[in-house]
This record gives structure tokens, C-alpha cells and sequence, in this order.
């Protein structure tokens, strides 16, 4: 089995990448990885690190989509960048399961089902990152910006990839939440009303409508929502996150007073600043498709990349695209 990893996308490519791939080996004697980029380049990393392995393999590709390329004109028209020779290699080799990219995230999405395709009665694809909750099991958000605009069937099969999705990393019964503007079942528009009775209806666990208040509390496993209500939602979080905690540091480094105080609660506000570090979650899966795509943050780093490896290897030897097919199949029964 091998996960093939675009090596020259992210803000901080190729470096970081590289040694986050190497990190991923090391810690796992199973995998096998695909490093796609500039041969030259990626191999000068390689020996400034001191890194050989024959579970290994480069492919050469010259060329890079930028943030400024126009997904879809770039994916049908840089046919040597390092994110189109990634998927083409994918599809192309049945013992490559799963992709990794740090890069543009339009044309990750856009490539994926372009050059991939959907899964049989997958309406839409869904672009789902897992954020950190109070209780430490993790919450799924999908959709969060592939589609901004949603039918109700498509939310059904955000559920149901969703639930797919966490019983394949360990949680047996995943609690299946749509995010409402209100709790009660009459609550929201036409399509979240229509999605509910839908929910209601399927062999999921649906537990019922959750606000955006409530998505980080852990009452739940997966939110389903249409992509801009969760990108809104998932933009909100980081953003007061960021505030809250840069907010903290001011108040905490004001006075000498205050300062003493942050000495003391040191290590306590690390270990919250950690739990809710996107970069330990690794990363969002872009669920839908015929085969594993995960995206990582732009500003991933070598940690990031190897715990997103990592996540890509669980994810495809736990056989997660053969039980989203079953899942779809037996809901259209």
C-alpha cells in the first residue's frame, strides 16, 4: 500500500513537507510513500537529512499550481505540476491508496473529482476536517466550503461518509448531528428541515439538531451541514479562538503582576493551547471520492504532514472507501 504525497504544495514546500514524509516512515515500518516534485530538489532534501529507504519513491514533476491559478484551468492545464502527477499516479496504480497535499485547496478539490470521481450514489463530495472538542473525541464538521449550496439527499450523505469516516478511526456509534439555527425539529430552512426528516428516517445515529454554540462540547461526532454554513462556522471558531488566546497573552504580559500569574498557569495554558492546535488533528478529508484525499493546512509543517501520513494509512487500512460504498448502497436499498 502506498500514500502519495504532493511535495511541493504548501506555504511551506518543499522542506517541510519532505521531512514530515520522513518522520511518517520512520515512525511507521508498514508505509510506503510517493513523494511528487521536483526530483532534483526533493533528493538535495533527502540527503541534507540523511535519509534513505527503499519504501520510498520519487516522481518528477517540474511544475507547481499557486494559490493564484485558477483550479480548474490549472488542473486540466499543468499536466507536469506536482498535485496533477499526484493524482494521475493515484489513479493509475491500484496499490496507491491515498493522497496527501498541503496545497491549494480549490485545486485539491477540483483535482480529486476531476481526475478521481466520485463514489456510486455520492451526490457531492465533502470537504470534512475534525476540530477538537472539550471532552478529547474530536468533532467532524462537513461539509465546511465544497458546496455552498445543498439538497437535502446531499446532507444525508455527509452523514452517512461522516459516520463511515469515525467508526473507521475507532468510535463505534457515532452521534450524528445537523447544524440548525435552534434544536427543535421544526427549526431552520426548507432544505435543514427536509435533511432532518431524512437523518430521522436513515439507520444512522441521529441525535437531533446542534447550534454552532455547541460544536466544540463534544455532544456529538459529526455535524452535517451544506459548505457555507460550516465554513462559516469553522472560520468562526479559528477566528475567536485566535482572538481569545492572543487576548489572554496581553492581559497575562501587562504588568509584572500579571506576569507572575502567567508564570504560574504556564503549563496549564500550553496544554489548552495545544488541545486545540488544528496541527495535532492532522488532516480534512475530502470524503466522496474513489480514493483517500486528505488536505492539511497551507502552513503545515513536518509534524502536521506526518501525523496527516499517518491519519491517510489508518484511514485506508481500515478500508474506509469499501465502507462508504456499502454504507450508500444499503441506504439506497
Amino acid at each position: 500500500m502506498k500514500i502519495v504525497v504532493d511535495a511541493f504544495g504548501g506555504d511551506y514546500a518543499p522542506f517541510e513537507i519532505v521531512a514530515g514524509a520522513v518522520k511518517a516512515l520512520q515512525a511507521n515500518e508498514k508505509l510506503n510513500l510517493v513523494l511528487v516534485g521536483d526530483k532534483d530538489k526533493i533528493t538535495e532534501i533527502l540527503q541534507s537529512l540523511v535519509f534513505v529507504s527503499d519504501r520510498l519513491e520519487i516522481v518528477h514533476a517540474p511544475d507547481v499550481v499557486t494559490m493564484d491559478d485558477v483550479p480548474t484551468v490549472a488542473i486540466r492545464t499543468k499536466k507536469t505540476s506536482s498535485i496533477v502527477v499526484a493524482y494521475d499516479y493515484l489513479k493509475q496504480n491500484d496499490d496507491a491508496m491515498a493522497l496527501v497535499s498541503a496545497g491549494s485547496t480549490g485545486a485539491t478539490l477540483t483535482g480529486a473529482v476531476l481526475k478521481l470521481g466520485r463514489i456510486p450514489n455520492i451526490s457531492r463530495p465533502a470537504l470534512a476536517p475534525i476540530l477538537p472538542t472539550v471532552n478529547d473525541r474530536g468533532v467532524m464538521l462537513l461539509d465546511c466550503g465544497a458546496n455552498a449550496d445543498c439538497k437535502p439527499e446531499n446532507l444525508l450523505h455527509f452523514g452517512i461518509m461522516g459516520n463511515e469516516y469515525m467508526k473507521a478511526i475507532g468510535i463505534k456509534k457515532p452521534r450524528i448531528g445537523l447544524l440548525n439555527i435552534g434544536t427543535e425539529e421544526e427549526k431552520g430552512s426548507e432544505t435543514v428541515k427536509e435533511a432532518y426528516q431524512l437523518l430521522k428516517n436513515s439507520k444512522l445515529n441521529f441525535v437531533g439538531n446542534i447550534e454552532a454554540r455547541d460544536v466544540l462540547r463534544g455532544n456529538v461526532d459529526v455535524v452535517v451541514s451544506d459548505g457555507f454554513a460550516g465554513n462559516v462556522c469553522l472560520k468562526t471558531i479559528e477566528g475567536t479562538a485566535e482572538i481569545l488566546f492572543g487576548e489572554l497573552k496581553d492581559a497575562m504580559t501587562s504588568s509584572f503582576k500579571t506576569k507572575l500569574g502567567a508564570l504560574l498557569l504556564k503549563k496549564k495554558m500550553k496544554g489548552i493551547k495545544q488541545k486545540y492546535d488544528y496541527t495535532k488533528v492532522g488532516g480534512a478529508p475530502l470524503l466522496g471520492v474513489t480514493k483517500i484525499v486528505l488536505k492539511c493546512h497551507g502552513n503545515s509543517k513536518a509534524d502536521s504532514i506526518a501525523s496527516t501520513i499517518e491519519q491517510a494509512f489508518v484511514l485506508a487500512n481500515n478500508k474506509l472507501i469499501e465502507k462508504v460504498k456499502t454504507a450508500v448502497e444499503k441506504n439506497e436499498e
